[in-house]
């Protein structure tokens, strides 16, 4: 499995998102910040669906501990003008106040602005605004290209393209992490509780139960943000999408984004001159499919996540799965990030098959089952035919972990992803000690509600924010992007000349040209 000699480093960046609240845990009605940038424009804070929803981008690292300082200082800087606000550390919202609390994102009046908040007024009359209040984690890692070339010559793949052959191995990593995501979600998995204003028509789920006055838990659940009250829409459940290859992968979403849907069709694309969704589509671009993993290329001018992938192959892959772990100050911290990097290298080192249908349905049973009961001592999952729990099925893979992590520490001082590996270890066996685990126990011996307790972690992390210093070489940096950011969206609405409907009719035109490059040729056909 190991691979043979010294290559480069993995190359990390995070997205991070977070609720603005206000002091009594309600989800802020506030605009950002203009002190913060413009959301258009800012290459590292913008937000996400709601204006409330604060998301921060950091560059990329070599180092995973370099993108969590970097995440820290975006913190930092953030409170200097958050006045009494706090960020929510948790991934299930704050209370609401029904739908319309929920404020819908503004990105000023140019195209590409209007475009991006009517996607997410189409995400509202779809889904509902509420689902959107829901945060979380996107890790995205890129591996070295001098370890895709030694694997290919490992693999005697030399009839291949190092892009076709980089494309086709990531595709690979994805298979297997699909087949072991459950682990992860198990390990990290940090919402297992919500506040009943999450469910505004007071339905409540059976695998919910009343804790207190205004809180719901699921006794074992691990992340309640990936169940079926979270990021799954049982529409694009029927796309099927296993990432056998990036062809499949590509075709499966130029065909969600060009077939219409019929209750899509019925809310309609405009009502009089006011648009409600870009399209009545699957899929209305194809940042709507929702996926734990998905591969990623870096695009060009003019080109679609797909079309960056299919002219120039997979660049990094974009870890979805994390909850925000409430009591972390970031919601996330470096050991983490070294196990999922272990993790993902033993995806990548271990045999992955094609996933046939019959295989991703099963796939699926034992993701919702760790969702919902991953604690439950009582588990069993699928595997080969065989039930297995998560203790039994989680040990063998620690083991093979270790493997992967002597790869990857054999470019580093000490052992941090053995040490990584060997500190998660003793969750396998207790449950307790999982994030999950330890918001419900804090839930139950001390009887406060779920957003009382996640209010006091949150005071706790601002308090600790506000008092560390930012590094003064990226505060100065921070600060001037804020007006550098502001100045490039009123450049961009100066130069908007196109009527919105002739934007979205050209953009969705050239959306579905194929960007394929010819074999041998290095051109786009």
């Amino acid at each position: 499995m190991a691979a043979q000699g010294r290559f480069g480093r993995l190359r990390r960046g995070l997205e991070k998102e977070g609720l603005r609240v206000d002091r009594r845990g309600r989800i802020a009605a506030t605009p950002h910040p203009y002190a913060l940038g413009s959301k258009l424009t800012h290459p590292h804070i913008t937000t996400d669906y709601s204006e409330a929803l604060l998301e921060y981008i950091t560059p990329v690292y070599c180092r995973p501990g370099d993108a969590v300082d970097f995440l820290a200082d975006l913190h930092r800087f953030s409170y200097r003008h958050l006045g009494d606000e706090l960020i929510w550390p948790a991934s299930m919202p704050a209370r609401l106040d029904g739908n319309d609390s929920v404020t819908i994102a503004d990105y000023g009046r140019s195209n590409v602005g209007t475009m991006k908040h009517v996607y997410r007024k189409g995400l509202d009359v779809r889904y509902g605004r509420i689902m959107q209040s829901i945060a979380g984690i996107h890790y995205n890692v890129s591996l070295p290209d001098d370890l895709w070339e030694r694997l290919r010559e490992r693999d005697a793949a030399d009839d291949m393209s190092l892009d076709d052959y980089r494309s086709s191995r990531y595709f690979g990593l994805i298979r297997n992490f699909r087949r072991h995501s459950w682990l992860l979600l198990y390990l990290f998995g940090a919402s297992p509780a919500l506040d009943r204003s999450f469910l505004p028509d007071g339905t409540i789920p059976d695998k919910l139960h009343a804790h207190g006055r205004d809180t719901l838990v699921s006794p074992y659940a691990t992340s309640l943000r990936m169940s079926d009250l979270g990021y799954q829409n049982k529409v694009q459940e029927q796309l099927k999408i296993c990432f056998n290859s990036l062809s499949n992968y590509v075709g499966t979403l130029r065909h969600a984004i060009s077939t219409p849907w019929p209750a899509y069709e019925a809310l309609g694309v405009r009502n009089g001159r006011d648009w409600q969704q870009l399209n009545a589509n699957i899929l209305q671009i194809e940042n709507e499919y929702y996926s734990d993993i998905r591969p990623k290329r870096v695009t060009r001018h003019n080109e679609t996540p797909s079309q960056a992938l299919e002219a120039r192959g997979v660049e990094y892959i974009e870890v979805r799965c994390l909850d925000l772990d409430p009591f972390l100050t970031l919601g996330i911290d470096e050991r983490r990030l070294r196990f999922i990097d272990t993790f993902l290298m033993w995806c990548l080192l271990a045999e992955s098959p094609w996933i046939p249908d019959e295989e991703c349905d099963r796939l699926d049973d034992n993701r919702r089952l760790v969702v919902e009961r991953g604690r439950d001592p009582a588990l069993r999952l699928l595997q080969d035919g065989r039930r297995r729990s998560v203790a039994d099925w989680g040990g063998e893979i620690f083991a093979e972990l270790d493997r992967a992590a002597a790869v990857l520490d054999a470019l580093e001082q000490g052992s941090p992803h053995a040490d990584a590996v060997a500190a998660f270890t003793p969750w396998l066996a207790d449950p307790a000690l999982t994030p999950s685990g330890r918001l419900l126990a804090r839930l139950e011996s001390s009887g406060e509600e779920f957003v009382e307790a996640t209010l006091s972690l949150a005071e706790e992390h601002a308090e600790r924010l506000r008092r560390e210093p930012v590094d003064p070489a990226r505060q100065a940096t921070f600060e001037q992007m804020v007006g550098t950011s502001h100045q490039q969206q009123r450049d961009i609405e100066a130069a908007d000349t196109q009527r919105f409907d002739e934007f979205l009719e050209h953009y969705f035109a050239s959306a579905r040209e194929p960007r394929v490059v010819m074999a041998g040729q290095g051109g786009v056909r």
